[in-house]
């Protein structure tokens, strides 16, 4: 196992104080490990981007983080991103960690050209650098992402959605960061561009060696693209395993409905059932485990204690955890 990056836990997000405040991210612990790529899998609503802009401190308001740490461990030593100054976060941001949006024409200034924006990164972060040297990283920046250098002084509405994409990759990764977030970057991409830009952000993490924190609903994509991968259903994180494992032997039902609903690319034909039944709403949460009410397998314990993640007991495993009361599939006594 590689050394860990960066390490959240027990981390809560609410939106709103006090007895009126929704519980979108509870107790989640997740460490990502140095060059790896962590997927973060889950229906629309489980909680998946506000963790990570709560991870990153970018929470924007009514959302406040009521508890948890996120330590980073740089070359220089480790350190809780919750504990930073307004001055230390900025130089954190970008720097050490960056992340990609997931509507590239939302977060594109649209009135700048590409070469402004790419150089106002550069510029805020390492203010020393001659002019001539920060055209040279962004310049060779776009063209690790498949960009030509004479499309700097484009303006993002005439590139198309894909080139724009592949330039807040590139914006991401001009300071070699040692963790990207990447926030659903490919959603409104068609499936050509998105394995495209898939293939080559796994190419560019084998050759700068940063780690990556995929979040995404389409669990499709991270079983052939992703070292592990972390379910999360309700706020919580409800399976984790490799990816290799999760295919082929989910333990959690949530788990198992997102794997049947997308048609496998080789072996037999088999239906596709999906998962019936809707999300949970936040503000009102069923007791016991929050899937219990769409889960075909729940029994009488699932409505009423909450399971704990945790390595199953027919499983000797230790990278393996699932929050599920089914049998085998309780922690390790």
């Amino acid at each position: 196992m590689r050394e860990p990056v960066l390490e959240i836990k027990n981390f809560h997000v609410d939106y709103g104080l006090g007895a009126d405040a929704v519980q979108a991210v509870r107790d989640v612990t997740l460490t990502l490990h140095r060059g790896e790529v962590l997927g973060l899998a889950g229906e629309s609503g489980s909680g998946k981007s506000t963790l990570a802009y709560g991870v990153t401190r970018l929470l924007p308001p009514p959302g406040v983080i009521s508890g948890g740490s996120v330590v980073y461990h740089s070359p220089g030593g480790s350190y809780d991103v919750m504990t930073l100054t307004d001055a230390e976060l900025r130089k954190f941001r970008w720097a050490e960690t960056s992340i990609v949006f997931q509507g590239a024409m939302n977060s594109l200034n649209p009135v700048h050209k590409i070469s402004t924006q790419m150089l106002d990164v550069i510029k805020a972060h390492e203010p020393d650098l001659s002019p001539q040297a920060r055209t040279a990283r962004a310049a060779e920046m776009l063209k690790l992402v498949g960009i030509s250098a004479d499309r700097m002084d484009a303006y993002p509405h005439q590139l198309s959605g894909g080139m724009r994409q592949r330039v807040m990759i590139g914006m991401a990764l001009v300071l070699q960061p040692q963790i990207v977030i990447m926030d659903e970057p490919t959603t409104a991409l068609d499936v050509v561009m998105q394995r495209q830009i898939l293939a080559q952000l796994v190419e560019l993490r084998e050759r700068l060696g940063f780690s990556v924190l995929f979040i995404t609903h389409d669990l499709s994509l991270l079983v052939e693209f992703s070292d592990r991968i972390a379910i999360m259903y309700g706020g919580r994180i409800v399976e984790e395993a490799r990816s290799s494992d999760l295919y082929k032997d989910s333990l959690h039902p949530y788990s198992e409905g997102l794997l049947k609903s997308f048609p496998a690319l080789r072996g037999p034909r088999r239906e596709l059932s999906g998962i019936p039944g809707s999300p949970p709403d936040l503000r009102g949460m069923p007791t016991g485990c929050s899937f219990h009410p769409r889960c075909p397998h729940a029994f009488d314990r699932c409505s009423t204690d909450i399971p704990l993640l945790a390595t199953p007991s027919s499983r000797n495993d230790p990278t393996r955890s699932v929050a599920c009361w089914l049998p085998g599939r309780t922690p390790v006594a």
